[in-house]
């Protein structure tokens, strides 16, 4: 697998040269991204190195130094501090990390994410159009929940793409995006939404050693009906059975923004002893998790583990530690995509997938200008885990 992904991308020529800005939100990962590269165009081997088109190929590394100060009132600017002109640049952002503040009036404030998409326009105006190519990597996609209109709505998702787009953005890369019917909003750019399926298999593969990956010990779970399409691809790729719950809500009445669940009603094959694997996108209180979880455990299921692309844990780890100690939950796997507190990756129940060398991937192939449809469809590198898993290799 390294080796084929080195020895991609040879023969075309750099759209510019790569330049890499990761807003504060998401300065861990641009970091590891930045690293990555740094290493494979070190030792990447090209004749055309020293030509123009090469031009900034090698550096010490590909970030770019861009300041977001505030002022006392909590208005803020973007600022670059060097040239842009005719780079490929990525703007890396995590619109979920809660644990940034700034001064106003006096005041901590907590950064929300409509203060991180700010920021993130902020930047793009300061590159001022100089850049021959902006893409903006996302993963999770701002707004993205407040995707369709019921009755007299805001469709702020589709606003906030159109508005990228306007302001000079030639491609959005995104992570599971909750629904991705609204790349609809922007049908002329380039709009990619990333399942990081490979990531979850080789997470739990790695940190489980005695799974038996067939039909008859395993299956996999989407707790609603809008996450069908993920348990789809991961059953089918494992050889495993799918089953779904449905929610069954009160649509009289209205709390918290939304129509209140009376039950989960399960749609699928007998669980008893099966071990499951439960794949949403999106981890927010947890609440339709852990129900889920609790109706499977019902129905004498084995262990179970959850693959959620966001772990936002809005409502805290109290719940997760209480159906841990009870054995209603194995594990719970989330990505490294969005900001993940100190005190998570501590949990024994948690196992943390880092998706910070594929989109290294992902920025290095469109730099060149290559195809990345292999990398979108992981189904090889799965199969070829899964054999090493079965060996006893990993």
């Amino acid at each position: 697998m390294e080796n084929r992904e080195e020895k991609r991308n040879l023969e075309s020529i750099p759209v510019g040269s790569l330049r890499i800005i990761p807003l504060k939100s998401c300065k861990q990962l641009g970091e590891k991204v930045d690293k990555y590269l740094v290493g494979w165009r070190t030792e990447r081997e090209n004749e055309h190195k020293n030509s123009l088109a090469f031009s900034g190929y090698q550096r010490e590394s590909y970030i770019l130094n861009a300041k977001l100060p505030r002022f006392g009132s909590g208005e803020g600017k973007g600022e670059i501090s060097e040239s842009v002109r005719g780079s490929d640049l990525y703007i890396l952002v995590d619109v979920c990390n809660y644990s940034l503040t700034y001064k106003m009036a006096g005041y901590e404030n907590r950064m929300s994410p409509d203060d991180h998409y700010q920021d993130l326009k902020r930047v793009i105006a300061a590159v001022g159009g100089k850049a021959r190519r902006i893409t903006v990597i996302m993963p999770f996609l701002y707004e993205s929940r407040q995707h369709k209109r019921t009755a007299r709505e805001s469709l702020d998702c589709a606003l906030a793409l159109q508005e990228l787009t306007r302001m000079g953005v030639d491609n959005i890369i995104t992570f599971d995006a909750h629904d991705a019917r609204v790349q609809n909003a922007i049908p002329l750019k380039g709009f990619e939404t990333v399942q990081p399926a490979y990531q979850f298999i080789k997470g739990l593969l790695r940190n489980v050693k005695d799974l038996t990956l067939d039909a008859s010990h395993m299956m996999v779970v989407s707790p609603d009906e809008g996450g069908m399409s993920r348990a789809i691809y991961i059953a089918n790729v494992l050889g495993l059975d799918m089953g779904m719950f449905y929610k069954r809500r009160d649509y009289t009445k209205i709390v918290n923004g939304r129509n209140p669940i009376i039950a989960h009603e399960f749609l699928g094959s007998d669980v008893t002893d099966k071990d499951i694997i439960i794949v949403d996108d999106m981890i927010s209180s947890g609440e339709s998790i852990l129900e889920v979880a609790s109706e499977l455990k019902k129905r004498n299921a084995g262990r179970i583990f959850v693959f959620s692309t966001f772990g936002l844990f809005t409502n805290g780890f109290d719940k997760f530690d209480d159906f841990y100690d009870k054995g209603l939950i194995n594990k719970i796997l989330t990505t490294n995509l969005i900001y993940q507190p100190e005190e998570l990756l501590e949990k024994e129940w948690y196992i943390s997938c880092d998706l910070s060398k594929y989109i290294a991937y992902i920025i290095d192939t469109l730099n060149h200008d290559s195809s990345i449809s292999d990398l979108l469809r992981p189904s090889e590198r799965i199969q070829s885990i899964v054999a090493r898993y079965n060996n006893g290799e990993l």
